[in-house]
């Protein structure tokens, strides 16, 4: 994929599939690496299925016979010289984590996490929330669809044009003020 965070909302769609009531989303820059995890509590993968996912040619669709977002998150990870891991439960969830090293010339460029971000939210099922984490160095922030529904109420979807343009605004501007504060403390 071109960048991370489409390989990101590919790999997230599938915590929502799995039915997942929540999926915690973490991006962290840190001593030239990026760290992506994604966890959820969704259905978990059984043991036999989780030896071959990262095969391009094994997936639960019954739409088409490969499934390319975690054999290609996989690749990517590991051309920058980085890993992949998966761990899951059924019953209880998966995690995948995935770390890049970004000064490798193969590391993809992390890409848009905000409109990515924004997207997720807007696909989720009643009753699923998402909590995005994003840190570089030693700052961070949280972004977690429980607030903003509280704040929304009732009748108001995350899916609403207006809202999915203010997440995606509000993350943007999260991000460049951790990315400023990164700056201010390299200066």
């Amino acid at each position: 994929m071109k960048d991370l965070s489409l390989n990101v909302l590919d790999i997230t769609h599938n915590s929502i599939s799995a039915e997942a009531s929540l999926i915690e989303l973490e991006v962290a820059e840190e001593n030239g690496t990026i760290t992506i995890t994604i966890k959820d509590n969704g259905k978990g993968i059984d043991p036999e299925m989780l030896e071959t996912v990262t095969d391009p040619f094994t997936t639960s669709r019954t739409t088409r016979k490969v499934g390319m977002g975690l054999p290609l998150f996989k690749m990517a990870a590991e051309q920058t010289g980085g890993s992949l891991e998966i761990e899951s439960t059924i019953g209880i969830g998966t995690e995948v984590q995935a770390i890049f090293y970004s000064n490798h010339i193969d590391c993809p460029p992390l890409g848009d996490m905000a409109a990515s971000v924004a997207m997720l939210a807007g696909a989720l099922k009643d009753g699923s929330d998402l909590v995005y984490t994003r840190s570089i160095e030693n700052s961070s922030f949280a972004f977690d669809t429980r607030q903003i529904k509280e704040v929304l109420g009732e009748g108001i979807s995350l899916a609403e044009p207006a809202v999915q343009d203010w997440i995606r605004e509000y993350i943007t501007q999260q991000e460049d003020a951790i990315k400023g504060d990164k700056h201010e403390k390299l200066g």
